[in-house]
């Protein structure tokens, strides 16, 4: 008989793949939509779709969770650049910590031995950490890097790392920690596709002299390493980096972008400090740290205690996020 796995977020970028992945891997996917006739993953074999509702609220979910073997949590509220909600803090813990801390609770009284929550590298904080060295001379987040959260999306993620904790240590669950960095693939969005809508324009770019590093996580990648903390029991109550094996500039990303989409790179030096003045005196210092920060983060702890490296070559996902983004209809219209 096929083990269950609940999996929350399942019409969410991450979530189409995931439930995709663990059904070829022989898992039962109870894929979790909160209300019924949402745009849900393809049906296949293995992938059974269940409304779970608002994880905010206070609906007794142990009785659907009942059977489950494990729960991977990736429902949220994602970070927004000029967000709207008059308390985004409120809004941020409510959804992203308190739904977990909720959700966790469930999860223990239904008998789940182990509870993956997918966090953000953005809990280690968005300036340079205070140790490791790349091998380009740039810093880099090492595993044990304390929490420093920046903003109400990485201070909720944070609170909901530390609610999953509290609970397990006091029911027995198993936990899993991911903290991805920037996701990207076929139908992925926000900066990412930015990136690639401006590379596809032919907008001349003034990028070319910088000289950041920035890790990237292909979907992928992340589908196959959650498969992996599910059934590895090393992964138990460990918390995890995990990242592809190439780093990038920004200019060598746009080069890359380019080269897949038959586009030409358009690049141009233009002085650092200038550029950087020009975008805070014009509000949209984020725009800045997104494109010229760097953030190269150390995954070896996944491949030290599960033996995992990221089996999707980079060129071949985004080869695939290039096909993806040529069909208008795969991305609303766009």
């Amino acid at each position: 008989m096929k083990e269950q796995v609940l999996v929350t977020g399942a019409t969410g970028f991450v979530g189409r793949r995931l439930c995709q992945v663990l059904a070829e891997r022989g898992w039962e996917v109870l894929a979790g939509v909160r209300a019924a006739g949402a745009v849900a993953p393809a049906e296949s074999a293995g992938i059974r779709f269940v409304e779970i509702g608002n994880l905010e609220d206070n609906a007794n979910r142990t009785p659907l969770l009942a059977g489950c073997r494990a729960v991977v949590h990736l429902a949220g509220r994602v970070h927004v650049m000029r967000d709207s909600a008059a308390d985004p803090l409120a809004q941020y813990l409510a959804t992203n910590t308190e739904a977990t801390r909720k959700l966790a609770e469930a999860a223990a009284q239904a008998g789940v031995r182990r509870f993956i929550l997918v966090s953000t590298i953005k809990v280690s904080g968005e300036g340079s950490p205070t140790s490791g060295v790349a091998a380009d001379g740039g810093r880099i987040w090492p595993e044990d890097m304390p929490m420093a959260p920046e903003g109400p999306y990485a201070v909720s993620k944070a609170r909901a790392e530390e609610a999953l904790v509290d609970v397990c240590r006091r029911t027995g669950m198993e936990f899993v920690v991911i903290r991805p960095p920037l996701i990207y693939g076929p139908g992925g969005r926000a900066n990412f596709l930015s990136l690639l809508r401006l590379v596809d324009r032919g907008l001349p770019l003034p990028l070319a002299r910088l000289d950041n590093r920035r890790s990237l996580l292909g979907v992928g990648n992340l589908a196959d390493f959650i498969g992996c903390c599910l059934d590895h029991s090393t992964a138990a109550n460990q918390i995890f980096q995990v990242a592809d094996r190439e780093a990038f500039s920004t200019p060598g990303l746009i080069r890359a972008l380019a080269l897949a989409l038959g586009r030409p790179a358009r690049l141009f030096p233009f002085p650092a400090a200038l550029f950087k003045a020009g975008l805070i005196a014009l509000g949209r210092r984020p725009v800045w740290d997104r494109l010229a920060g760097s953030l190269t983060v150390d995954p070896g702890k996944a491949e030290a205690l599960l033996g995992w490296r990221p089996p999707v070559a980079f060129a071949d996902e985004l080869a695939a996020t290039a096909t993806w983004y040529r069909q208008p209809a795969a991305r609303g219209g766009e």
